[in-house]
């Protein structure tokens, strides 16, 4: 009998490079997305997931909000995304919401996973998951 292989977990807090790993698990927004005509006049259930390689910098974070990424300004920017108008692909979505978190200079990597729920009555989901640098960490590392 064959078994399905497990995902892994994804590793991206890393003490050696400094790196802290921020998230925001499963939100589940509405949002107009789609290619075909009747997805351009309707909402539709999409799920995000974001993970965030944040540069913990030298200094300590003193315990105050401005001194770290803060995940509820990821989920707004992400919101006012998911409401600003019609989307083609979630490919397009991921490259934004992706984009948004990459503005913070503090974050070096982004991982966006885009789902829509509810395409085919058979699939719990379909979607695109991308992973994005910042310039800074790609001037770096080339």
């Amino acid at each position: 009998m064959k078994q399905t292989p497990v995902i892994q977990p994804l590793k991206i807090a890393d003490a050696a490079t400094g790196l802290r790993h921020v998230f925001v698990r499963d939100l589940i927004l509405t949002c107009v997305i789609g290619v075909h005509a009747y997805e351009k006049d309707r909402r539709q259930r999409v799920r995000i997931n974001v993970d965030l390689g944040v540069d913990e910098g030298e200094e300590a974070h003193h315990d105050r909000l401005q001194n770290v990424v803060c995940y509820e300004d990821i989920v707004a920017r992400i919101r006012g995304i998911t409401g600003d108008g019609h989307i083609n692909l979630v490919e397009t979505l991921a490259e934004r919401i992706a984009a948004v978190c990459l503005q913070n200079s503090r974050c070096r990597t982004a991982r966006v996973r885009v789902e829509k729920l509810d395409v085919f009555a058979d699939a719990e989901s379909v979607g695109v998951e991308i992973e994005r640098a910042s310039t800074a960490l790609r001037r770096i590392t080339k």
